[in-house]
């Protein structure tokens, strides 16, 4: 019966979740206790928790994920400091008055804003405080305006540069590594977190036009839906170059210094954190109390992150221990499918498990199980970062259980109901599922600009 252990731990880790304890302490604590009841029973090697210190040590010193506590502050000091408010007034009224304008603003400053914060739940608040009050004053179909609003909040999975992608590209740098020297090459290629960014550029910004399109369609068969602004005003050229040039500057050069290879992830981590505190600076939108918000948000959000990560390093260190990698690459090999199905299975795996888990706990729990096996049998790496974004993306928006629903379901009116909700999202769902199946016909779409760059 110890073969099953693995899969028990897992089954504890989910009663656990849905008991209501903390992450990364029911990771952590979930690992323990069956090594600790593995070693008594004699089913556990005591001198693998010798590893421990070590990888958590290696974990911290990381210099990949130096670049999400980076990333972090320049999100959310383009939050705190009113940046993205101004950017959404000035792009809703160049909008002017073309039905869904509005609609077609936000999905905008959301793909700047996921791009900014890269956190689902940061950009879904921050767009839902910032623009949900405007769509339902100007007359806009309840279900259209938080569907608009919590698709474009889960961009932050896919475009980059995002923390998500961050953290995927490190892990699939590592499982790549490992499947390579599984099959005895011993000068193994290596796959960087700029290459991921730079294979979810083209797909994220594909969603971005489905958006788009989507809203815009929905304004001119629909117009009672979106209906267009009655506000004449036009921005003035001082005012749009102030609002919508420099953020957009901001993100082009740190991202293009990534894909460029001018500067690695956590390089250009530290240009963006400075190029948003000095765009505060310059728009005399900081002060001691907001910049003690941005560093303690920062903080916070940083500390969760890393908290979860070292729960979940502990996690795969007692789950290989008791030989659960083995026990999922028999699964997958026995699959009378192969690579497709295997591929399959895990997909389905990830969206379920996107219900109850946040990205992170995902990243580092499933992806380095299963991430050497699919690699070993020739899934490209990047291909499978995509796809695993996008999975999750999809996962967060959709009813009942979708992350992007409860947050802004937080922040939502009381005239706003949980149907009207559940209504809108399911157009951007299928958008979604339609760039996955793309994605599946044409992994070029993933893996042709990094091979170019």
């Amino acid at each position: 019966m110890t073969e099953f252990i693995p899969l028990l731990m897992f089954a504890a880790v989910f009663v656990a979740l849905l008991s209501g304890y903390t992450v990364a302490l029911t990771l952590a604590g979930v690992a323990l206790l069956f090594a600790f009841v593995g070693i008594v029973f004699g089913v556990f090697d005591p001198k693998d928790l010798g590893f421990l210190p070590s990888r958590i040590f290696s974990l911290m010193t990381n210099q990949t994920l130096l670049a999400v506590p980076l990333f972090i502050l320049m999100g959310v000091t383009l939050e705190r400091t009113n940046i993205a408010q101004s950017l959404l007034k000035t792009m809703s009224q160049l909008a002017g008055r073309t039905r869904g304008g509005l609609g077609l603003a936000v999905v905008l400053v959301g793909m700047l804003m996921a791009a900014s914060t890269g956190i689902v739940g940061a950009t879904v608040v921050t767009m839902g405080l910032l623009s949900l009050p405007a769509m339902i004053r100007q007359g806009y179909d309840h279900g259209l305006a938080t569907g608009t609003i919590s698709a474009t909040g889960t961009l932050g999975q896919i475009i980059p540069p995002s923390i998500a992608l961050v953290l995927v590209g490190d892990v699939l740098g590592n499982a790549y590594q490992q499947a390579q020297l599984g099959q005895g090459v011993f000068s193994p290629k290596t796959v960087s977190v700029g290459d991921l960014f730079a294979g979810a550029l083209f797909p994220g910004l594909v969603l971005v036009v489905l958006y788009c399109a989507y809203v815009l369609l929905r304004g001119n068969l629909q117009p009672s839906s979106a209906p267009p602004t009655t506000d004449d005003e036009k921005p003035e050229l001082r005012a749009l170059f102030s609002s919508l040039i420099p953020p957009i500057v901001l993100i082009v050069a740190v991202l293009g210094a990534i894909l460029m290879g001018i500067a690695t992830p956590t390089e250009a981590s530290g240009v963006g954190a400075v190029g948003a505190l000095s765009m505060a600076v310059v728009y005399r939108a900081i002060n001691l109390r907001v910049l003690q918000e941005i560093v303690l948000s920062t903080m916070k959000t940083t500390s969760m992150v890393f908290f979860i990560l070292i729960g979940a390093s502990v996690f795969s260190l007692v789950f290989r221990g008791y030989g659960g990698d083995d026990l999922v690459h028999g699964l997958f090999l026995s699959l009378p499918g192969g690579v497709v199905a295997a591929m399959a299975v895990v997909m389905v795996a990830i969206f379920l498990l996107g219900f109850v888990l946040d990205f992170i706990e995902i990243t580092y729990v499933v992806l380095p199980i299963v991430g050497p096996i699919l690699l070993s049998m020739g899934v490209d790496p990047v291909w499978l970062g995509v796809m695993v974004a996008v999975n999750l993306q999809t996962s967060f928006l959709t009813p009942p259980f979708g992350f992007a629903l409860f947050y802004l379901r937080g922040v939502a009116p009381p005239e706003i109901g949980t149907a009207d909700m559940y209504r809108g999202v399911i157009p951007f769902i299928a958008l979604q599922l339609m760039l996955l199946l793309l994605l599946v016909l044409f992994p070029q779409l993933a893996t042709w600009l990094p091979r170019a760059l």
